[in-house]
């Protein structure tokens, strides 16, 4: 089985061919790096240190201290909790459906990347890679704003701004902002170069110092007395606003008043807050439980290590936030808590503790969405999703660190900050994080719909219920939170899927797509009930056999152009027994049919089969071609005859050498490139060489395909036929279709009503209705016997003209008198009833083309053929002669009622 790691082929646009050396980045399995040089095994951490850990501190961030005042403050206790839990559902769904697909297999680097491009295909798994990638650098520029916010507030040099004391020394301003969080995202950057391992070491450290700071605030909430505050604003035009602020400790009275909602001004936006502004803040909080996710490619065992850590570290954190949310609704009132987000260090008995948690927790938290995004980019690069603009995201260092996909997460995070404060783009964060996490759950709810036997994951506890609910919880809050935002982000998601769409990538991870399309497709086979056919909704179901397609490519497509969207199957018979052979040959020539179908751009299936005469292989097709309702009623046969083929390959620029490297840069051929697909269909046959087919057994293909019920057309010189290409422009306004309903070969019979002329009459304007017919005129020939003394051909007209206008066929009547042509119909003596003389049928010829000599395509009566094989010669012969230098011509044996002219 093909490595997961496989490269996708590049085509369209943007290709670049980057080599796989450079699956040795950390974020990969791969024991080589891009220099050539192995390097050790990246996967180091454990569950503790290599999820739990991130996951807590990523999901702690700046909200935990700077923005618990802010959710309570501004929407209550009782909404606050209700926000909290309303998150958490939300992430707790989408980490069921984690826990699903990463125990259902290896994980690779690329975390979410990984499990939704695996699950979903490379369209799916490259766009929302990359919406991913982009939350992931929004969520680092937050961060780092944050800690910019947190140390303004301590260290900045306006104290009319200020709402903290502190050593006052740094300037503010909207560019000191910008300023500060590009130095704080150096140093992030220099951390991430080194890499990953320098953060994951630390990590616990600092998982250490945000535990202790979170201590002090429970330990301070009854240590330190109750306490009075004065809070300056600077607003807009200079304005000074002052607010009395007070910290209460625990006092019901307090507790009460902030139980309510009270949306009001948010001092550092200067907007007015609402429930969607206010939990798209909270929600940040829980955009880290896919921190351990993304550091898939560095842990020792994936599929045991993410669910267990992802789902301790969620109700670690959310009995925290519970908990610190109940304490400062209890404790300090409405104004301190919507006033001064930083009112934690105001009543802690050490300030300096609340500090270093603030600046521990942002800086850790920067750290790991860059690192993560980073890794994510690693593997968008490595699967050659977005060719050139992400190619050099592929390169490593000699450790595997992948430095290049740093440098561009640096420098994306760098253009976030310039939003200038945290509640600006809190927003937009949320609402890609959402996008995200309903395309987790999709992939696992397609997965679980699919019902692949291989999926079967060791966690249980989900269902396509949670998955569901997972998806349209995240897309309803999304569109709460901002309808702007989630409508451009869903825009930019559907242009990411017709880009990587277009360029067509294919790769050997399996496509979600098509097991429910298989799984669909069996559902309404088994609905399709032949027992309910009706001839109204009758259309053809075509099998086409195929003895060489270098020479039967015209016809191919005018068969696709026949079909109006019924079953189109190529046949072949490939001449042998398996008894005598090791293996069967005929699973192998698959691909290369399947390729040509695709070089051809029809809308066909392929039906090979094994078998020691092409009559019985053609038996064996006619029988088991198709499943259910879907199974051919038509047999269309290239003519039988003396002509020598043309081959198609050396007309059409699709098949010629000159298009070799484009072919195989520009699409993936699942192992079929142009050289080998000319070199297995053999050369067209030469006059002088021996016929796999006789002409006994040729009528009796034939006369099996009636017996079985099945309609029959022969088709001659369709080699002649021209624009009939996928990329050709021909809409038929200058063709015409020429039918001949009567059978010519019998003068006697004058019924143009049998099931055999509807039929003919049904196929030509079935023709009339495809894409590049659909303005042909079609020119129905009626034989009349003018100088006869039976004039019941003008009632026969009549009544005809009458048929035409219950089958809705727009048609133009041409009648031909044909009594010269009827004279010549004697049998000599002697001779069997199917005998015809030569001048009959060269009379017969001879009014064809006259009258039919310029149509495109001319659909004519196939008499049945002879009960007895020795007159198979005979018969060929004189349905040969009739069409002699015709042009395309269709000779039809219909069996099958297929007009109606009720409604």
């Amino acid at each position: 089985m093909s490595n997961e790691r496989t490269p996708l082929i590049t085509s369209g646009v943007c290709g670049l061919a980057v080599t796989a050396a450079a699956c040795g980045a950390e974020s990969d399995a791969t024991p080589e790096s891009n220099s050539g040089t192995p390097s050790k095994d990246p996967r180091k951490l454990n569950t503790f240190f290599g999820v739990m850990v991130p996951t807590i501190l990523s999901m702690f961030s700046i909200i935990l201290f700077l923005r618990s005042g802010f959710v309570v403050g501004h929407a209550g206790l009782l909404q606050g909790l209700l926000m909290l839990v309303v998150a958490y559902t939300i992430i707790s769904l989408t980490i069921l459906s984690i826990c699903a697909i990463s125990t259902n297999g290896a994980i690779q680097g690329g975390g979410a990347y990984y499990m939704i491009s695996r699950s979903l295909g490379p369209e799916f798994g490259g766009s929302i890679g990359l919406m991913f990638f982009l939350a992931k650098v929004c969520a680092c520029g937050e961060y780092v704003l944050g800690l910019v916010e947190a140390i303004l507030d301590v260290f900045g040099s306006d104290p009319e701004s200020s709402v903290s004391g502190g050593v006052h020394v740094l300037p503010q301003g909207y560019w000191y902002t910008v300023l500060y969080s590009s130095v704080i995202l150096l140093l992030c950057l220099l951390v991430c170069l080194v890499g990953a391992h320098i953060y994951s070491r630390t990590a616990f450290v600092i998982l250490l110092v945000v535990t202790v700071s979170l201590l002090s605030i429970f330990i301070s909430s009854v240590a330190v007395k109750p306490r009075d505050f004065v809070i300056t604003h600077q607003r807009p035009g200079n304005q000074t606003v002052h607010f009395n602020a007070s910290y209460t400790g625990y006092n019901a009275t307090t507790l009460r008043s902030n139980l309510a909602s009270g949306y009001t001004l948010d001092y550092s936006t200067n907007s007015v807050m609402s429930f969607a502004t206010v939990f798209a803040v909270m929600f940040t909080s829980c955009t880290g439980i896919m921190a351990g996710a993304n550091m898939s490619g560095e842990l020792k065992t994936p599929s045991v290590s993410i669910p267990k850590g992802t789902i301790v570290a969620v109700f670690y954190t959310f009995t925290v936030y519970a908990l610190l949310f109940i304490l400062v609704s209890a404790t300090c009132d409405r104004t301190l808590l919507v006033q001064d987000y930083g009112f934690l260090q105001k009543i802690n008995i050490w300030p300096p503790f609340v500090t270093i948690g603030i600046y521990c927790a942002s800086l850790s938290a920067a750290m790991c969405s860059m690192i993560g995004a980073s890794r994510i980019l690693h593997a968008l690069a490595l699967d050659q999703l977005f060719g050139l603009p992400l190619a050099p995201a592929a390169v490593t260092s000699s450790s595997g660190n992948p430095w290049v996909a740093v440098l561009y997460t640096w420098g994306l995070a760098q253009c976030v900050v310039f939003a200038g404060q945290l509640n600006s783009i809190a927003s937009l964060v949320t609402v890609f994080y959402l996008l995200a996490y309903a395309a987790v759950d999709l992939a696992c709810l397609a997965l679980e719909w699919a019902s692949a036997p291989n999926f079967r994951p060791t966690f249980q506890l989900f269902s396509w219920h949670t998955c569901l609910l997972g998806i349209l919880s995240c897309l309803v809050m999304m569109f709460v939170i901002n309808p702007v935002y989630s409508s451009g982000s869903i825009v930019l998601l559907l242009l990411l899927l017709l880009f990587l769409h277009y360029r067509s990538p294919t790769s050997s991870w399996g496509y979600i797509s098509q097991a429910l399309i298989f799984h669909q497709v069996r559902k309404y086979l088994l609905m399709l009930d032949v027992r309910k056919d009706h001839v109204k909704f009758w259309r053809p179901q075509v099998l086409l056999m195929v003895a060489n397609p270098r020479s039967s490519c015209q016809l191919i497509l005018f068969v696709n152009q026949l079909k109006k969207g019924g079953l189109f199957v190529l046949g072949h018979v490939q001449l042998g027994d398996l008894d005598t052979l090791p293996s069967d040959p005929v699973q192998q020539q698959y691909n290369f049919w399947l390729s040509l179908v695709d070089k051809l751009g029809v809308k066909a299936f392929v039906d090979l089969t094994l078998s020691p005469s092409v009559r019985q292989g053609t038996q064996h097709l006619l029988r088991i071609t198709g499943l259910g309702g879907m199974k051919p009623n038509t047999l269309v046969l290239g003519f039988y005859d003396s002509c020598t083929p043309e081959d198609f390959f050396l007309q059409d620029t699709a098949f010629c050498d000159s298009s070799v490297g484009q072919g195989t840069e520009d699409e993936y051929n699942f192992g079929v490139d142009l050289p080998s697909l000319q070199a297995h269909f053999p050369p067209v046959r030469h006059v002088e060489s021996p016929r796999w087919l006789s002409p006994e057994e040729y009528i009796g293909i034939i006369s099996d395909a009636l017996k079985m019920s099945k309609n029959v057309c022969l088709a001659r010189y369709f080699f002649q036929l021209e624009g009939e290409g996928k990329d050709s422009k021909v809409d038929g306004s200058e063709r015409t279709i020429d039918v001949w309903p009567l059978n010519l070969l019998q003068p006697g019979s004058r019924d143009y009503e049998d099931v055999c002329s509807l039929f003919l009459l049904q196929m030509a304007c079935v023709l009339n209705m495809s894409n590049k017919w659909r303005h042909a005129r079609m020119r129905i020939f009626l034989n009349v016997e003018t100088e006869s003394n039976d004039q019941g051909w003008v009632v026969n007209e009549e009544t005809f003209r009458e048929l035409l206008k219950k089958l809705r066929i727009r048609a133009s009547i041409k009648i031909v008198p044909w009594d010269s042509v009827v004279q010549h119909h004697v049998q000599s003596a002697g001779e069997p009833t199917q005998a015809l003389s030569e001048d009959f049928l060269s009379a017969v010829n001879a009014m064809l083309m006259e009258h039919s000599s310029q149509a495109a395509v001319r659909f004519l009566y196939l008499p049945r053929p002879p009960a007895h094989h020795s007159q198979s010669q005979q018969y060929l012969a004189q349905v040969e002669a009739v069409t002699n230098g015709l042009g395309p011509t269709l000779l039809i044996h219909g069996v099958t009622p297929v007009t109606y002219t009720d409604l």
